[in-house]
């Protein structure tokens, strides 16, 4: 897994797993304190960190099925979400691989009887696996086509 070393290293990588799949993108940046979701506690018209830096968080949004958008924040990690189902403290090194798995057909839906649950399976190079809690109500067409 290559070190992704800013958020915008980790944005020209999802445009280029965009190219691979042909898949449409786009792409919000909010650059500063006074912008980025995590930093609400910045004073009025303050854009840097107090180190001095600009805190750069992005949006990026694929086209198509499934669903699938990525928040990257200036923390070193990302929100992803497939179809709805939100997969949070997503190291940002492991996010292309972890879109590369879901737009290359390995994520998988994982149901269970007793008590009745779906996981979203995202499973990584590495051994690596990641698994959210679909609530029962939101299996979209794409998700129950992969249930297991």
């Amino acid at each position: 897994m290559e070190h992704l070393h800013s958020t915008e290293a980790a944005v020209g990588a999802l445009r280029a797993i965009a190219r691979e799949h042909e898949r449409e993108i786009e792409v919000t940046h909010d650059i500063g304190a006074d912008r980025t979701s995590r930093r609400t506690a910045a004073a009025f018209e303050v854009t840097t960190d107090p180190d001095g830096s600009l805190p750069h968080e992005a949006f990026v949004e694929f086209g198509g099925s499934p669903r699938l958008s990525v928040r990257l924040y200036p923390d070193d990690d990302a929100l992803i979400e497939v179809e709805g189902v939100e997969c949070h403290d997503i190291p940002r090194d492991s996010v292309p691989a972890f879109v590369r798995s879901v737009l290359g057909g390995l994520a998988y839906v994982k149901g269970r009887r007793f008590p009745p649950g779906y996981w979203l399976v995202v499973p990584l190079p590495g051994d690596e696996t990641y698994k959210e809690l679909i609530p029962m109500i939101s299996l979209t067409p794409w998700l129950n086509a992969r249930v297991r």
